[in-house]
């Protein structure tokens, strides 16, 4: 049997070499519904098991999936696995939070809204998460040590804030570890815990221990105000989470992420391409750094980044054209997808704001891009250098960054074809 850490790198490298798949013919079923940003557990997700995102993506008609865990990528072989031997690529990515000293000095809101100079960024395409090399191994272990010392002291304040309160419920940070690994069935050791897997516990540790006619009570004393939905489990985790974990609430514990120097290291690292989130009109007003669309155009090319990545339920149809369109002129790859790193189960295919469709443009845009990931991911599990290499330099090979997309692209809706057929094949 294959191991997992050559499973992956197999898959790719048996759809042929980079020359094989650049000659194939130019696939005639045209664009295929893409989602290059999905969140698995152990992560906090809207998904139960990576076989439910898959399946739901088989069903929902998508064929292109990518997966942007936070903090370990010991989940993307199975996911790998699944998704291959259902018919669906799989696009492999990481996400991580920075925070640049510069602009929270100066107060300026990046791509969190409640955030001076919070910086969300991804990494698209990434090759060598299994086996990690010590570079990026030694990176990732930094960010691991501040999440996991900040979530440790969070869950100590709310078990303090529940104490006060009446509560004694039983909840530390292993307590909490424990409660991913029975609901996701994962191995201990990959769980890196989120604010919501925190809220969670607690909200069901209450729930198993206030008597229902007691639990408006109860939840009014520790909020401190009343409770909208005593009984509904995502309501009480929400406010759990704006009551006592948001800045300036009783449990928040400052947050200690690394630079933006640091996250993308480790993207390139993981071979991947360092890729800025956009969030728009998600955030009303649209934030400083986002507001001006020339402007972030010119902060892209200053911190050296080519991809930007939408996340279309944020966003209006209107404002999504227009940012995609102006981000894409500009030379960047534009990709999109629908986190799923909340309760709700959205659908697979992205939508806009309200649940409209994204406009057909757009959608030409997310399918562009998701080919020119394909194709990095592809070139990368070959052994070559891809749309960026490791020091994050564009591709040489084009005249303008235009050409390069539009290589790329190419390569990569052949290289998707080619799997889909090796698939058929099989």
């Amino acid at each position: 049997m294959t191991s997992d850490s050559d499973f992956v790198s197999g898959f790719f490298v048996s759809l042929g070499s980079p020359e094989e798949v650049a000659a194939r013919p130019e696939p005639a079923g045209g664009r295929l519904r893409v989602n290059a940003h999905i969140h698995l557990p152990p992560n906090f997700s809207a998904f139960d098991s990576v076989e439910q995102a898959v399946r739901l993506a088989v069903e929902q008609g998508v064929r292109v999936v990518g997966v942007s865990n936070y903090y370990d990528y010991t989940v993307y072989t199975d996911f790998a696995r699944r998704a291959t031997e259902a018919g669906l690529f799989p696009l492999f990515g990481i996400e991580i939070i920075a925070l640049l000293d510069d602009l929270l000095k100066a107060g300026i809101r990046i791509n969190d809204p409640g955030n001076p100079g919070k910086m969300y960024i991804c990494g698209k395409g990434i090759s060598r998460f299994s086996p990690l090399s010590d570079e990026a191994a030694d990176l990732l272990q930094v960010i691991r040590d501040k999440d996991s010392a900040r979530m440790a002291a969070m869950v100590e304040k709310l078990a303090a804030l529940c104490a006060a309160a009446g509560l004694d419920l039983g909840v530390d940070e292993a307590a909490v570890i424990d409660g991913v690994v029975r609901r996701h069935g994962c191995a201990r050791e990959t769980v890196y815990l989120q604010e919501r897997h925190v809220a969670q516990a607690f909200e069901e540790a209450i729930a198993r221990s206030v008597p229902a006619q007691e639990r408006s009570a109860t939840l009014e004393r520790l909020f401190g105000a009343p409770s909208k939905a005593p009984l509904d489990p995502l309501t009480v985790q929400a406010e759990i989470r704006s009551h006592l974990m948001k800045a300036g609430k009783p449990a928040y514990t400052e947050e200690t992420f690394v630079g933006f120097e640091h996250a993308v290291r480790l993207i390139l690292a993981l071979g991947g391409i360092p890729c800025y989130p956009v969030v728009a009109d998600g955030a009303r007003p649209i934030l400083p750094f986002e507001e001006n669309v020339d402007a972030l155009v010119q902060e892209m090319a200053a911190r050296n980044l080519h991809c930007v990545e939408f996340i279309p339920n944020r966003n209006s149809p209107e404002v999504l054209v227009r940012y995609a369109r102006a981000l894409r002129s500009a030379g960047l790859a534009v990709t999109a997808g629908t986190e799923h790193n909340t309760p709700e189960l959205l659908p697979i295919e992205p939508r806009c704001a309200g649940g409209a469709p994204v406009p057909e443009e757009a959608a030409a845009l997310f399918w562009e891009g998701a080919c020119v990931v394909a194709a990095h991911q592809f070139l990368r599990f070959s052994g070559r250098a891809g749309f960026v290499d490791d020091q994050g330099r564009p591709d040489p090979a084009h005249a303008t960054p235009h050409d390069r997309i539009a290589a790329y692209a190419a390569l990569g809706a052949r290289v998707i074809d080619a799997a889909m057929a090796h698939r058929a094949e099989a």
